[in-house]
């Protein structure tokens, strides 16, 4: 999940509230690293928190002269799958001339001696990140409807990629991605969940019965809407970056559009800790986006209620991976006490889905 902004002048900025110490990063580790990667770095490093615990930690860092964006995993409250930093800085660096907007990388440390958890570097990249209700409406109606476009249209070029021929065929699994899906939700839930919840055993076992015999393969980001993509500094109707890769692989590209639909519903508030964009009356309804996607891409929307019902459930786990990392202590910031909340609305509304499955 993207997180909300701390500690920052501007949604991204790596140059907002310096400081040299934070939980979880080591400025002068960091500095011998990229100099012994081969990065000309100006001078000390200073850094501030862009994002602080709802999924990666992310850092902006800067020597006064460039300027570079860090992720690492949480310090503690971690799941298994969620926080693959490697996994980003591959396909990011995979993406690189397809077209498809990424930061371009500069490293990727696996080694957990260095910081005590793996972590990347990638360049930063300027423009606005549009998260809150508040930075939307600031926008015009013209503004809005052609950020939509433009987003939709960048989901469709992800999906066309040919994930072969850039180096990505064995990123991941396509065959019984969905089945695996299911699989892995269900059992998120079972590590993360504060306690017995009849309605998302009920859910997930419908959804179990209902999986689609067969489905088309894709790079499928996994976490895609309008605060999971940096805009244009002055238009927000070009997607200068889309970022968060952490949960992408190869999978049934309907499984991202369905997701990016049900981040439309009132519980991301709760989520994301604040009145978000993606809720805002002023973008276009779930239905509408699906549509415009299918157009978009040239793709039908085969099984829609299931792929709707299994997005919700996804949402519903992902609540409450964010209230037991709040419970473990391992958010920062304000807003994730919130987040176990949305579990039963995502959970009613997943089942409310699968009535059409």
């Amino acid at each position: 999940m993207a997180d909300t902004p701390n500690d920052s002048n501007s949604p991204n900025s790596p140059n907002g509230s310096a400081s040299n110490t934070y939980d979880g990063l080591d400025l002068a580790a960091l500095q011998n690293h990229l100099t012994d990667s081969g990065v000309a770095v100006a001078g000390e490093l200073t850094a501030n928190l862009i994002s602080g615990g709802k999924s990666n930690l992310t850092f902006g860092v800067t020597d006064g002269v460039s300027s570079w964006i860090l992720r690492r995993p949480p310090t503690a409250g971690l799941t298994p799958s969620a926080h693959d930093v490697a996994r980003e800085f591959r396909i990011t660096s995979a993406l690189a001339g397809t077209g498809v907007p990424v930061a371009p990388t500069v490293s990727l440390c696996e080694d957990e001696a260095v910081m005590g958890a793996p972590f990347t570097v990638v360049e930063f990249v300027p423009g606005q990140v549009i998260r809150t209700r508040s930075q939307l409406d600031m926008l015009s109606d013209n503004d809005v409807d052609r950020c939509m476009a433009e987003l939709i249209e960048v989901l469709a070029r992800l999906h066309s990629v040919d994930y072969r021929s850039c180096g990505l065929g064995e990123f991941g699994r396509p065959d019984g991605y969905v089945a695996r899906q299911v699989k892995l939700w269900t059992g998120q839930w079972e590590r993360v969940k504060a306690a017995d919840h009849p309605d998302v055993d009920r859910l997930a076992g419908l959804l179990a019965g209902a999986i689609p015999e067969r489905s088309a393969s894709a790079i499928v980001h996994g976490d895609y809407r309008i605060d999971n993509t940096i805009l244009g500094t002055e238009d927000v109707g070009t997607v200068a970056a889309v970022v968060d890769w952490e949960l992408s692989t190869l999978g049934d590209p309907l499984t991202d559009v369905a997701l990016m639909c049900v981040y439309r519903h009132p519980a991301m508030d709760l989520v994301l800790g604040e009145p978000a964009a993606w809720t805002s009356s002023r973008l276009p309804s779930a239905e509408d986006i699906a549509h415009r996607y299918s157009v978009a891409a040239g793709r039908d929307l085969d099984h829609w209620p299931f792929y709707l019902a299994l997005a919700c459930f996804k949402l519903a786990v992902i609540a409450a991976g964010i209230d037991h990392r709040y419970r473990a202590g391992a958010t920062r910031g304000e807003g994730f006490d919130r987040a176990g909340a949305a579990v039963p609305e995502f959970v009613a509304a997943g089942l409310h889905a699968a009535r059409g499955m």
